[in-house]
């Protein structure tokens, strides 16, 4: 159908390798400065005042910093305790905002995906209060979530009193979340990461440079109250290079990954049981923190944010016996709180288990380092679970500072996520999305539309099918010319496009009516552009057409909308099609892989 063409000079000016304003990239950037600056005080707020419920809720008293809880300051009655703050949770939740249930990092990703990223304010103020009274009281949650979701709350909401396309709102809205993670841990690239894996739904400078402009601000903001210490130690040091060890990380990866997949299922299949309770979800939370006061009773390390264990167990100062305890009650606290939908994280409960698991199987692990198995444990459980190995990755580096560690602790992490791919539709995040009709694609590729230029795509000028003004139109049958939705090109007798008609009305209307039958305002547009560029005009206009220009406004061809699903069908060719391209015979071979058919 397009028939021999060269490619005209003009298609070889295409425009630069991403789509970047500067100047919108540089005020984004300002206002992320700011977005940084709120996200990375809100942080500290939070964490100062799960300290401080803490301290009040286990011993009585005014503290502010971090401190394991004490269940047996008080004795029995302390089991009580994180059922009074899933209770306040439950009141919250219901008569505040219910957008506060949950881990805070689906919620952030439903509100980019259905609400435009505009976020309600009742988030900014309830979300780390709930979260720092489920997590004072007990609960075995990290701050992260909820800072994710306080800061991405904060990022909306400035960004929605400035003029801002709904894509720099989406990312203001990242930019706050990813300052909130990374005033947390002290780990702005692994923040800048997160948002790229997770939230922002696209790899491009006019998004991750704000983001990662916030996270730095947030961090530089943590500094100040907390220096530069690593927030769970370090000492792990590599003997490298050994391959032993990299074949014992690709094994714990495997571990791993198993873990996270039965870890996701029982959360969803406990959250079921849930469902089917009599009662109202709002008494959830007390629920899941009754069981969490009985339990934290006998293990107090499964209580709270964890810190203090993750540094012991990634220090190697905790035995295999403590450890297999720690990863059951953690672990079974954690999906009974969790699942209630009360308020809290799941970066921290990860990085316990996983390390657990670590420090479990560090006695048979070259070289028997139980630290440093832990460090590759709870990044591989948590690259598995979150399916964000690289934010896994420098996580692990980031808040331990044991960079001799990053390939076994790279390699672990991919390996878990592709155990989890392989072996469950969703993660842990998008699962709970999608139970409420939100499907979260995770793939990120350059669309057929903006790899295709229109040159590739159009039907050289004129066209089969020209209508001309004056003259009889085409020969088509009516009948025939209303299955070709098709819209085509109007010239006049001296061969100048005037407009375009729908192929049926204009062999309905005769030679007489056609000028009548003609459409105006058909988009023109260059050979050099993308498709995307194109169809975008055309969308623009309300129309499915457009006629190409060449140099000096000469008309080279005609882009109807259906000659742009050649770009996906060449796609779809692309990933179904096996070829064998290195020929032993004559004859081509060619086989559609599998469950394939054509677009």
């Amino acid at each position: 159908m397009h028939g021999t063409r060269k490619i005209l000079p003009e298609a070889r000016r295409l425009r630069g390798d991403y789509r970047t304003d500067a100047r919108r990239l540089l005020l984004l950037s300002a206002w992320s400065l700011a977005v940084g600056l709120i996200g990375g005080f809100a942080a500290i707020v939070l964490l100062r005042l799960i300290a401080l419920i803490t301290h009040l809720a286990y011993t009585g008293s005014v503290g502010w910093s971090l401190s394991a809880p004490d269940p047996r300051h008080w004795g029995w009655p302390s089991i009580l305790i994180p059922a009074v703050g899933g209770l306040l949770v439950g009141l919250i939740a219901r008569f505040g905002t219910d957008k506060i249930r949950g881990h805070g990092i689906p919620e952030a990703i439903q509100t980019i995906l259905e609400d435009r990223s505009v976020m309600d304010g009742k988030v900014a103020v309830l979300k780390p209060i709930a979260s720092a009274v489920t997590i004072g009281t007990g609960g075995p949650f990290g701050a992260e979530g909820p800072i994710i979701m306080t800061g991405g709350a904060l990022g909306s909401l400035l960004a929605q009193r400035l003029a801002v396309t709904a894509r720099e709102r989406r990312t203001l809205l990242v930019a706050g979340a990813a300052a909130g993670m990374a005033a947390t841990f002290g780990s702005p690239i692994s923040a800048t990461l997160l948002a790229v894996e997770l939230l922002l739904f696209e790899w491009s400078p006019r998004s991750f440079v704000p983001v990662a402009a916030a996270s730095v601000v947030a961090y530089a903001v943590r500094l100040g109250f907390y220096g530069s210490a690593p927030v769970f130690g370090g000492g792990a040091v590599l003997p490298w290079p050994q391959l032993s060890w990299l074949v014992a990380a690709a094994a714990l990866g495997v571990v791993a990954g198993v873990a996270s997949g039965l870890l996701t299922k029982a959360v969803y299949l406990v959250e079921d049981l849930y469902r089917r309770l009599p009662i109202h979800w709002m008494w959830w939370p007390a629920i899941g923190g009754l069981a969490v006061g009985l339990i934290g009773f006998f293990v107090p390390q499964a209580l709270s944010v964890g810190y203090p264990v993750i540094r012991a167990l990634d220090a190697g100062q905790i035995l295999p016996l403590l450890a297999l305890t720690i990863l059951v009650a953690k672990t079974v606290v954690w999906i009974l709180a969790l699942s209630s939908g009360t308020s809290g994280g799941v970066l921290a409960p990860l990085l316990m288990i996983g390390g657990a698991i670590g420090a479990l199987l560090g006695p048979v692990m070259p070289g028997h380092v139980a630290g440093l198995w832990a460090t590759v444990g709870m990044a591989a459980l948590l690259g598995g679970t979150m399916r964000a190995p690289f934010t896994a990755t420098i996580f692990a580096l980031e808040t331990t500072h044991d960079w001799t560690v990053a390939l076994p602790v790279f390699l672990a992490s991919v390996l878990s996520t592709a155990v989890t791919v392989a072996w469950i539709p969703r993660s842990i995040l998008t699962e709970k999305v999608a139970r409420r009709g939100v499907h979260v694609a995770r793939e990120y590729e350059v669309a057929p539309f903006e790899r295709w230029s229109v040159e590739q795509a159009m039907l050289l000028w004129p066209p089969t099918g020209t209508v001309t003004l004056g003259r009889q139109p085409v020969e088509l049958a009516p009948e025939a010319a209303a299955a070709q939705p098709d819209i085509i090109p109007v010239v006049d007798d001296q061969g100048t496009f005037v407009g375009a008609a729908r192929l049926a009305d204009a062999v309905a209307a005769g030679s007489a009516g056609i000028s009548r039958a003609a459409l105006r305002g058909v988009p023109k547009v260059a050979a050099a552009m993308r498709l995307a560029d194109a169809v975008s005009a055309m969308a623009s206009d309300g129309v499915a057409a457009a006629l190409v220009e060449g140099p000096g406004g000469v008309p080279v061809g005609w882009l109807p909308l259906a000659a742009t699903l050649g770009a996906f069908q060449s796609t779809w060719r692309d990933e179904h099609v096996a070829e064998r391209v290195l020929r032993t015979t004559l004859a081509a071979r060619e086989e559609t892989l599998p469950e394939a058919s054509p677009p």
